[in-house]
């Protein structure tokens, strides 16, 4: 067995890294980048719009994509067992590098616009105006659960220190994390973003590489192949179709990628380096995915040809379960590197999601940002409603969460499909990912408890039939005249 121990994962890999090469120049010529002058360039306000280097927009991406995203949403998708591997692999390459260029991309060419404006441009004023109440929701739910998970986490390990008094009370700890949103929201992207976040970034890379290294070097793990458990292995039985799809969002496809992506489209010095910066962004966390869904397959026990060690390691929190994978593969090491990833990951994943809210606010009310005064009247509500939801019980609805974020990818994928009809160049490169998405969020709706709660009897060929008629009402406007946006 030796020659061929973990050979699916191999695949896998460099199916990616040419997934990036090949399609991804596909996707690329398709949209047919020029040397026209970028908004960083044009516009440079030295707050959102400033010029950044490559290397530095590729990793600041990166990290506002990432976050603890792949490593959370892969270590779920590991309960279904290797078949993970086959979304996280062709649903990065065909689905989330294509939506998160498109959004980068059409975004740079309406001036760094949000990616609520960009819906608008292409699918109508009505679609805007949800875009925005959608985006602007979703974006403080996110930065806001991305406060208080921290928060916790560093209570934890401080009482663990044998640390107590006023920095052992998570509330503390929740109002420092919201100060600095706000700091890190107000001021220039380039001030703490541009300079910090890279290295953040090449540690998330570092945390994923450490893990997969300790797994082909410890005799005690192997990675399960695909062809010999191509079998759903999930412990409670959930359905592949569409729950395993919804699950592992940031790693294949994520429309919280879309909300980010105009963040970088205002710091690009050049159309060209779309590739790299967004297919390429998402190249990478596919490649984390990957790395960490491997790991939650080959660490823990199967019995009876399901996930039951994952399952259990999982219901004490996720974030014990990076730390144990982390320790496990790495030792000591991997507690350093772990708590990087557990604490600050999720703190710059919230704080650009404030930023992204800010932004979309500022493009809906037409509210200039140059000046310290407008930066403030945005700033300020979005985080005292940060700090209100902070105190709710957000469980319940975070449990939408993964449902909304695949249907704003859903969205923002027929959006470039019009956009490419307009250009009269092959829309099929988004209008495929976009039904398929379709079929994925609406079988969702239909069949998840915290939704309409049917069976799969129904909810399947309901999504089919819904997926069908979301492509239908797209080619019957492809046959009417374009209009003026």
């Amino acid at each position: 067995m030796g020659g061929v121990v973990m050979l699916s994962f191999i695949i896998c890999f460099a199916l990616l890294l040419g997934g990036y090469f090949v399609y991804g120049k596909v996707v690329e010529n398709t949209f047919a980048p020029d040397d026209r002058e970028t908004p960083a360039v044009r516009i440079n306000d030295g707050v959102d719009y400033v010029v950044m280097p490559q290397w530095k927009l590729f990793l600041v991406q990166l990290l506002n994509i990432a976050g603890l995203g792949p490593i959370f949403g892969a270590m779920q998708g590991a309960l279904w067992g290797p078949v993970v591997f086959l979304w996280i692999t062709f649903g990065t390459i065909f689905a989330g590098g294509v939506h998160d260029y498109f959004s980068g991309m059409l975004s740079e060419r309406n001036d760094g616009a949000s990616i609520s404006e960009v819906c608008g441009i292409y699918l109508g004023g009505v679609m805007k105006n949800v875009m925005r109440v959608f985006s602007v929701v979703l974006l403080v739910m996110v930065g806001t659960v991305f406060a208080v998970g921290p928060a916790g986490l560093i209570v934890t390990l401080l009482k663990n220190a044998g640390i107590s008094g006023m920095f052992s009370s998570t509330e503390v700890w929740l109002w420092i994390i919201l100060a600095y949103y706000f700091i890190a929201t107000f001021i220039s992207i380039d001030k703490i973003i541009g300079r910090i976040y890279p290295i953040f970034g090449i540690c998330l890379i570092v945390m994923a590489v450490g893990v997969i290294f300790g797994i082909f070097t410890n005799p005690a793990y192997t990675i399960p192949e695909i062809w010999s458990n191509f079998t759903n292995m999930h412990p409670d039985g959930k359905p592949i179709w569409s729950f395993m799809f919804i699950t592992v969002a940031c790693g294949a496809i994520s429309g919280f990628h879309s909300t980010q992506s105009p963040l970088m489209a205002r710091c690009m010095k050049s159309e060209k380096q779309g590739h790299f910066v967004f297919y390429g962004a998402m190249v990478a966390e596919g490649v984390i995915a990957l790395i960490w869904a491997a790991a939650g397959c080959a660490v823990y026990e199967v019995t009876g040809g399901l996930s039951t060690g994952l399952k259990e390691i999982l219901a004490n929190g996720q974030s014990a379960a990076i730390y144990d994978v982390c320790i496990k593969t790495m030792g000591s090491v991997g507690v350093a590197l772990a708590m990087i990833g557990v604490i600050v990951c999720p703190i710059t994943s919230g704080d650009t999601a404030f930023r992204s809210a800010r932004l979309v606010l500022a493009d809906w009310f037409k509210i200039d940002q140059n000046k310290i005064q407008k930066r403030l009247v945005l700033c300020v509500p979005l985080l005292a409603a940060g700090a209100f939801i902070g105190h709710l019980d957000y469980a319940i609805v975070w449990r939408y969460f993964s449902w909304t974020n695949q249907t704003l990818a859903m969205i923002v994928l027929w959006t470039a499909s019009m956009y490419l009809y307009r250009e009269k160049k092959n829309y099929w490169i988004t209008a495929v990912p976009a039904t398929f998405m379709s079929a994925v969020s609406m079988t969702y709706f239909v069949c998840a408890s915290e939704c309409l709660g049917l069976s799969t009897t129904i909810a399947y060929p309901a999504g089919i039939i819904l997926a069908a008629l979301f492509l239908g009402i797209f080619l019957h406007a492809t046959k009417k005249p374009v209009k003026a946006a």
